[in-house]
């Protein structure tokens, strides 16, 4: 299972309606990540470029790559950003490969 940052940008005509008629849409994410076998975290309203955040697990890239589909192809949502998290640990595994590469940059041969 993989931990994801989920970000969500509304189309003006969404947040008309949101905010006409206010609504919790806590429920309708927690029922689309379960549905594809994760958990919804959390789910915050943000300010600045996007309206919602949410951190969810899923099973897989296949299963967070649908979750943005469906919620895109409502037509409700202008822009969503699904960002694979790593847990510190993990962090430091790729850390210590990424030492052990020996990368040298433009230039530097």
């Amino acid at each position: 299972m993989q931990d994801y940052l989920i970000q969500i940008a509304y189309t003006p005509e969404a947040v008309a309606t949101l905010v006409a008629n206010p609504q919790n849409r806590e429920e309708m994410a927690r029922s689309l990540i379960e549905k594809l076998g994760g958990k919804l975290k959390g789910i915050w309203n943000s300010l600045g470029d996007y309206d919602l955040v949410e951190i969810a697990t899923l099973p897989d890239d296949e299963s967070a790559a649908a979750l943005s589909m469906a919620i895109l192809a409502g037509g409700a949502i202008k822009i969503s950003r699904t960002t694979p998290l790593l847990s510190l640990n993990d962090g430091m595994g790729a850390m210590e490969k990424a030492s052990k590469l020996e990368y040298k940059p433009p230039g530097n041969f």
